[in-house]
C-alpha cells in the first residue's frame, strides 16, 4: 500500500507532454506510479477536475523564511531559492535554516556582494539578505573597483562558498557600479570553471544612451561569449523597461549563436527593492527611466517621493529601506501591457516571483510563525500570488500559453536551469515515477491571485493540495501549520 495516491487528476508533465486523466502513487516522499495501476493508499485525495503538476520552482525568492514559504505555498510553489544576490557564509545559512525548519525546500547562491563588503570595508558578513541593505552607509564596496588583492580575497569568498553548496553566483550588478570588466570576467571564468550558473541584475535600467539596458544587456552578452558561462537574467521585465523588445533581439541573436543564456519574469509592472540602489538617486532618474520620482513608493506607508532631495535623504538615513517602483502602467496603458508580455512570454524564459520580505512596521523582517501573516505585514503582491497571477491571466484569461507550456515555464525550465550545479533539480519539476514528490494540485478554473497594493498579503486561492517531500502541506485548500517539510538544495562543487 502507498503513502498516498492522488485519484482521476489531469495529469501534466512539461517534460514527456503528458496530459492525461490518471492517478499518481506517492512513497517515502517519491512518485512511485503515474498513470494507470493497480494498489491503493493510506490516504487517498479526490483530484476529479483539479490540475495534478510538478511543484513550482521559484528561482528568485527574497523571503527565505517560514512567513514566505506558507504564502508561496498557496502560490503552488514547492522550492524557493535565493539566487539573485545569494548568501555568505553560505554553510551557515543552510544550518540555520535545517535549524528553523522550513515549509519548502531551499537553497542559495554565492553572494559575491557579500564578498565584496568583506573585502573591501571589512566587515564581518552576515548570512542575510538585509546585510547587503545595511551595508550602503559605507558606499565604497559598490561605488570602488577592487584592488588586486581584494580582488582575490572576493574570489576566494565566493570559491569558497560555491565548496560549501552555493547553487552558482549571485551578481547583482546594477547594486555595484564600481565594478570593473576585469573582476566580472574572473568572476564568469569562475563560474565557468565549476559549469555553475551566473544570475545577473544587469548593470542598468535605463532607457536612453550611454549606460542604457540595451548597452547592459549587450556587455552581459559579451561576458558569456567571451568566457562560456551561463548567464542567467533575472527579472527580464523590469530591467529592460521600455527596451524590451530591442533587449528581447538580443538576447534571441546570442542564444541562436550558443551562448547559454537564459531569462525569468514576472507578470508585474512594479518592482521592489531598497531605496539605497543608486538607481534612485542619479540626477537624471526620470528622464533614464521615464519615471517619475512619485512612481517610487515606500513599502512600510504607501508614502510617494516628490523629489531627488527626498531619495537622497532616505539612502543617507535608511538605505536599506523596501520601496516599490511603478514602472509599467499596466493597469490602464495598453502598451505597456504589451511590453510586458515580451518578457512574461519570452520564448523559453521562466516565471520567478523576485518575492520580497514581510515587512513590519517598525522596519523589521517579520519571520514569525503567525498563520495568516499580521495584517501589518507588508511586501508586494508577487510576494503573493505571482504564479497563480500568470495562470490566471496568461493560462485561463487570454489563452497566451498551454497548460502543458505553463507548467514548463513555472516547473520544469527552472530545474533544468540548476541542473548543472545541482544534480537534485533532475528529480523535480517533473510529474514521473522516481522523481521528488513535490506536487502542486490546483483548480485551473479558478486559481488567481487575491493580493494586490491596497491589501498585499491575501494568499492565492486554487491551489487545493501541495505535497514537499510527499507531506502535505496544503490540504483541501487548507494550510496544515505543522508541516516543514522542505529539504536544502545545494550546489556538488565540492572544495575549490
Amino acid at each position: 500500500m502507498f503513502d498516498l495516491v492522488i485519484r482521476n487528476g489531469l495529469l501534466v508533465d512539461p517534460e514527456t507532454g503528458l496530459e492525461q486523466i490518471g492517478d499518481v502513487a506517492v512513497q517515502g516522499g517519491i512518485i512511485q506510479r503515474v498513470g494507470s495501476f493497480s494498489g491503493g493508499g493510506r490516504r487517498e485525495i479526490d483530484a476529479t477536475g483539479l490540475v495534478v503538476a510538478p511543484g513550482f520552482i521559484d528561482l528568485h525568492a527574497h523571503g527565505q523564511c517560514v512567513a514566505s514559504d506558507r504564502m508561496q505555498a498557496f502560490d503552488g510553489v514547492t522550492t524557493s531559492l535565493e539566487l539573485e544576490v545569494g548568501i555568505l557564509p553560505v554553510s551557515d545559512w543552510y544550518s540555520r535554516q535545517q535549524e528553523r525548519g522550513r515549509v519548502l525546500n531551499y537553497g542559495a547562491s554565492v553572494a559575491w556582494a557579500f564578498a565584496r563588503i568583506s573585502a573591501m570595508i571589512g566587515r564581518p558578513v552576515e548570512p542575510s539578505l538585509s546585510f547587503m541593505g545595511r551595508c550602503y552607509d559605507d558606499p565604497r564596496w559598490s561605488e570602488n573597483t577592487a584592488s588586486s588583492s581584494e580582488l582575490r580575497d572576493i574570489l576566494s569568498l565566493v570559491g569558497q562558498g560555491l565548496a560549501e553548496g552555493g547553487l552558482g553566483i549571485g551578481i547583482p550588478h546594477a547594486y555595484v557600479p564600481g565594478v570593473g570588466a576585469k573582476e566580472l570576467v574572473d568572476l564568469c571564468t569562475l563560474a565557468k570553471r565549476h559549469e555553475v550558473p551566473t544570475y545577473t541584475h544587469i548593470a542598468y535600467s535605463s532607457n536612453i544612451d550611454p549606460r542604457s539596458s540595451i548597452e547592459a544587456y549587450t556587455r552581459l552578452i559579451g561576458y558569456a561569449g567571451a568566457t562560456g558561462a551561463h548567464m542567467h537574467i533575472c527579472h527580464f521585465n523590469s530591467t529592460s523597461l521600455l527596451d524590451i523588445r530591442q533587449a528581447a533581439e538580443l538576447v534571441s541573436t546570442a542564444q541562436k549563436q550558443g551562448l547559454n543564456i537564459t531569462v525569468e519574469a514576472y507578470p508585474y509592472g512594479t518592482g521592489s527593492t531598497v531605496i539605497g540602489s543608486p538607481l534612485f538617486g542619479e540626477a537624471a532618474f526620470r528622464e533614464r527611466t521615464g519615471s517619475p520620482y512619485t512612481a517610487i513608493q515606500r513599502v512600510d506607508d504607501g508614502h510617494r517621493f516628490e523629489s531627488r532631495e527626498e531619495v537622497l535623504d532616505v539612502q543617507r538615513e535608511r538605505p536599506d529601506t523596501l520601496v516599490l517602483w511603478h514602472f509599467l502602467d499596466v493597469e490602464s496603458d495598453p502598451s505597456a501591457q504589451d511590453l510586458l508580455d515580451v518578457s512574461v512570454l519570452y520564448p523559453g524564459g521562466v516565471i520567478a516571483s523576485d518575492a520580497m520580505p514581510w515587512m513590519l512596521p517598525d522596519g523589521s523582517v517579520y519571520e514569525g510563525l503567525d498563520w495568516p501573516l499580521p495584517e501589518t505585514a507588508v511586501a508586494h503582491p508577487r510576494s503573493s500570488g505571482t504564479f497563480s497571477r500568470f495562470l490566471r491571466e496568461y493560462l485561463r484569461e487570454r489563452s497566451r500559453v498551454s497548460l502543458c507550456e505553463a507548467m514548463r515555464r513555472c516547473s520544469l525550465g527552472p530545474a533544468k536551469i540548476l541542473e548543472t550545479v545541482s544534480p537534485q533539480m533532475r528529480r523535480k519539476g517533473r510529474l514521473q515515477e522516481g522523481c521528488d514528490a513535490d506536487i502542486v494540485v490546483f483548480d485551473a478554473v479558478t486559481i488567481t491571485d487575491r493580493a494586490d497594493f491596497a491589501a498585499m498579503n491575501r494568499p492565492s486561492e486554487g491551489v487545493r493540495h501541495l505535497l514537499v517531500n510527499g507531506q502535505s502541506v496544503i490540504s483541501g485548500g487548507e494550510l496544515n501549520r505543522d508541516a516543514f517539510p522542505g529539504q536544502p538544495v545545494r550546489g556538488h562543487c565540492g572544495v575549490v
